[in-house]
């Protein structure tokens, strides 16, 4: 059975109450959800958390090696200027597959650079929850 562990970063436990018309109105829990039913279909062991703290999620990403498949990361603010998630990511050699709810690329020009995305085997960005469940169908593929 494949591990996939997914990390949301800053300020995504306040989703479904934070600038709904960019993010929309289901929350953190509604995600974890509906991935948790993808993962049973797909026969995957999901581990879903949330950290508003980068060393955290840096953690996280070291306890990973050796037990974690394939990370699915929502990096959230950090995405835009965390080399030390970025160098957690590369130094596990874990495939990371970078998600964002909204589209980053057709925001303002600081959210449309991604430090993390270069070291990420692809990142999805712009479909809402869905591009959660889209990872975890290209994790059951890695």
């Amino acid at each position: 059975m494949k591990k996939v562990l997914v990390i949301n970063g800053p300020n995504l436990n306040l989703l479904g109450q934070r600038e709904k018309e960019i993010y929309g109105a289901e929350t953190l829990e509604d995600i974890a959800r509906k991935m948790n039913a993808e993962a049973m279909k797909l026969n995957i062991d999901l581990s879903f958390i949330q950290t508003n703290h980068e060393g955290e999620i840096i953690d996280k990403i070291h306890e990973s090696k050796g037990k974690i498949d394939t990370i699915i990361i929502n990096p959230g603010a950090y995405t835009h200027y965390s080399i030390a998630i970025r160098d957690a990511i590369k130094a596990v050699e874990i495939p990371a597959i970078e998600v964002h709810l909204s589209n980053i690329h057709a925001r303002e020009e600081f959210r449309s650079k991604s430090v993390i995305a270069p070291v990420c085997v692809g990142q999805i960005s712009g479909f809402g929850s869905i591009g959660y469940i889209l990872a975890l169908n290209a994790a059951a593929c890695l």
